[in-house]
């Protein structure tokens, strides 16, 4: 019985389509304002303080205060994951304009998923990691890394020999809600997305998840993989 009523604690939570669009909105991995977080889900300050405050309670968000500003974030790397599952498990949201159809194709086209990179591009990544054997797929939650992975993520500036994932999974296998392919998550997702950030391969889009491959990414992908990625 308290399994069942954890379960349906979280599942009302995540169920509201206000809750559901901030958790959405958080999904970028950067922690946001109240404000930009009402703003999204399309209602008053008022009613996105009450529903924060039991996105906090139910373990799904943190706060944190800056001067008079308040700022969210998922809980956790779990929290996002879930989040994930559930959109991969989802129908297709309707598109109702111009703008949500050139938001969604930018979204699918590249993107963070919490702090890793999703979309075709980190499907394609992915793949191609596979492809070169610099992965391995060790069980259906986990890639591996192999000897000459290792040697290959050195030119990502990304040193895995004295890494130290902690708790989390070393190389999750993530489920891309868009694609219905895998990419890589987990600890080595998270310093993949930081490095390709930091080398200036991609940048963020301001606004949404999506990012932009830049010219500099686009000639390292061409160079490492022999990816024709179009902008």
């Amino acid at each position: 019985m308290n399994a069942y009523h954890n379960i349906v604690s979280v599942a009302s939570l995540i169920g509201d389509p206000s809750r559901a669009k901030m958790l959405d909105a958080l999904m970028g991995g950067q922690a946001l304002p109240a404000g930009e977080l009402a703003y999204i889900a399309g209602v008053s300050p008022q009613t996105a303080s009450a529903h924060l405050s039991k996105l906090v309670k139910g373990n799904l968000l943190k706060v944190e205060s800056q001067g008079r500003h308040r700022y969210y974030r998922l809980a956790n790397a779990e929290v996002a994951q879930f989040v994930e599952m559930l959109e991969a498990l989802s129908p297709s949201r309707p598109v109702r304009s111009l703008r949500q159809s050139e938001e969604l194709v930018k979204v699918r086209r590249a993107r963070t998923c919490y702090d890793h990179l999703a979309g075709q591009l980190g499907v394609a990544l992915t793949n191609a990691w596979l492809e070169r054997s610099y992965l391995s797929i060790l069980s259906d939650r986990e890639f591996g890394v192999t000897d000459e992975g290792a040697e290959h993520f050195l030119r990502w500036g990304i040193d895995l020999r004295s890494s130290s994932p902690g708790r989390r999974v070393f190389a999750k296998r993530c489920l891309d809600w868009s694609e219905r392919y895998h990419h890589v998550g987990g600890y080595l997702g998270a310093r993949i997305a930081s490095a390709a950030l930091a080398n200036g391969w991609v940048e963020r889009i301001d606004g949404t998840r999506a990012l932009r491959v830049t010219e500099r990414g686009r000639d390292s992908l061409r160079d490492m993989y022999g990816m024709d990625w179009q902008p």
